[in-house]
């Protein structure tokens, strides 16, 4: 009896691939509003860079269908994948998602390793959701996520592949965690505040409320280089403004004198050239008119003549002769 007990087991085993057993890490159970979208993301052991992802659906892994894989293109125009081989990390990315893809589904590697995950797809509001799957913070500042949260249970915030907080405060990668449920307008909402960031914590979370948990990834950014050289630029030339200004408030003591005393100089030669050509205009104002003085024009109607003396004899008249043809005037 007892062999074929152990066969049994052995197939129920090799079937069901339980998850966690073969190197790959992802959360267990996500659910996700009718006509929403979620990325689930799928953590896998250093070795397995190069090796070809595939994500699957099905009860048994044996048996599941195989719905995207990184060295294909999909067929479905609401599903897709993408391999990060420096973080480890490939995600698939579900749009649109309707009841009917409720179920099972499989992170798989192509040399065998794997793991399974349970996606509802909800009616009305998911038991567990955040705003926004992708979150951005500044290093040594904070970053908040809102999980809100519609079940009942214990709650953690947690690093895929790594430690969890399970208390209201603690620390994951030395960044500082704090986490807060409160109610606001009639919702519940579990706040989660990292502080303190630094670069290596960006990566892969999941917050948890009971059986359900929904990945977040939080990306770490450094400060912004142009204001940081400017803050330091302005702080380390503050000494330097200071004293460029005392030198010119000297220079400009030093010349004060000086300029005034040109400026007095100055404004004496414009009186002085004022005066004396007032004075000029008044001497022109009292001179009496020339009268003695024809116009051009007069010249004109001028004429001129030229009188010679000659010295000689004196001519002699010379009477006309009569006319013997001519008659004779009557004496009558």
């Amino acid at each position: 009896m007892a062999p074929y007990l152990l066969l049994v087991l052995g197939i129920l085993f090799f079937l069901t691939g339980l998850s966690g057993i073969h190197g790959v890490s992802t959360v267990s159970r996500v659910s996700v509003n009718e006509g929403g979208s979620i990325t689930i993301p799928c953590l896998y052991h250093h070795g397995s860079e190069k090796h070809v992802k595939y994500w699957c659906s099905g009860y048994f892994f044996t048996f599941c269908s195989i719905l995207i894989r990184t060295d294909s293109q999909s067929a479905y125009n609401w599903l897709s994948i993408a391999d990060n081989v420096t973080t480890r990390v490939f995600t698939v990315t579900i749009k649109n998602l309707q009841l009917g893809v409720s179920g099972y589904f499989w992170c798989a590697v192509e040399k065998g390793d794997t793991t399974h995950l349970y996606l509802s797809v909800a009616t009305g509001t998911a038991g567990l959701y955040v705003d926004q799957q992708h979150v951005t913070g500044v290093e040594g500042q904070s970053v908040t996520v809102n999980c809100n949260y519609s079940n009942s249970g214990g709650f953690c915030w947690c690093r895929l592949g790594g430690s969890c907080v399970k208390s209201s405060v603690g620390s994951l990668d030395g960044a500082s965690v704090e986490i807060k449920r409160i109610l606001a307008n009639g919702k519940k909402v579990m706040i989660v505040t990292m502080s303190q960031l630094k670069m290596k914590n960006t990566g892969w979370y999941w917050c948890a409320v009971g059986d359900l948990q929904m990945p977040v990834h939080i990306t770490v950014n450094q400060p912004n280089t142009i204001q940081s050289n400017t803050t330091t630029t302005n702080q380390n030339n503050g000494g330097t403004d200071e004293k460029r200004q005392e030198r010119i408030q000297s220079l400009l003591e030093v010349l004060f004198i000086p300029l005034s005393l040109l400026g007095v100089v100055i404004a004496g030669i414009l009186v002085t050239w004022k005066m004396l050509r007032k004075h000029k205009d008044k001497k022109a104002k009292d001179q009496p008119p020339n009268t003695s003085v024809q116009s051009a024009d007069s010249e004109q109607d001028i004429t001129y003549s030229t009188v010679s003396h000659t010295r000689g004899t004196a001519q002699q008249v010379k009477t006309p002769t009569s006319d013997p043809t001519q008659p004779k005037p009557s004496a009558t």
